[in-house]
């Protein structure tokens, strides 16, 4: 079956099979930073931005993504810079394999809410999986990103 949708800004036409993952169709098309881990959807390795929302592309079939924006973190470079630099200061991208999750899922939340709370980060942040940190270095993470655009850190309310 054809397939039309927008990936990372560029209008894509493509010839799938019906039960294609869209984490699957990402990866055929060089998106390399989606990555498959539980393949439960209980991770957050495969975080995705269908139109400004985060899904994730291994529970979601290809076709279903048709007329669509998608985004992958190939291309949201340059916001993803903005803070994943504060992130990696924390220590907290030891090994790095959660990392392309957390940033679209900190993106996603960044848009929604450009200041929140201790509390509204994690919860937002509560579907990535990290083995390697327990979660305060991307929290205190954010938290500086937030304090070096002016905001309260994501401390207020805690």
């Amino acid at each position: 079956m054809e397939i039309k949708l927008t990936l990372n800004g560029r209008p894509l036409t493509d010839q799938i099979d019906p039960g294609l993952l869209l984490i699957d169709f990402l990866r055929d098309h060089g998106c390399f930073s989606v990555k498959r881990g539980c393949e439960t959807s209980n991770c957050g390795l495969c975080t995705v931005l269908m139109d400004g929302t985060p899904i994730l592309s291994c529970s979601l079939l290809a076709a279903r993504a048709a007329g669509h924006q998608i985004q992958t973190l190939e291309g949201l470079q340059e916001e993803a810079a903005d803070f994943a630099g504060f992130i990696a200061d924390q220590g907290a991208d030891q090994c790095g394999f959660c990392n392309p999750g957390f940033v679209m899922n900190t993106i996603a939340l960044l848009r929604e809410n450009p200041d929140p709370t201790d509390e509204e980060i994690l919860a937002y942040l509560s579907g990535n999986l990290c083995r390697c940190s327990g979660y305060e270095g991307q929290l205190r993470g954010i938290r500086s990103y937030l304090l070096s655009r002016g905001k309260k850190g994501g401390s207020h309310g805690a």
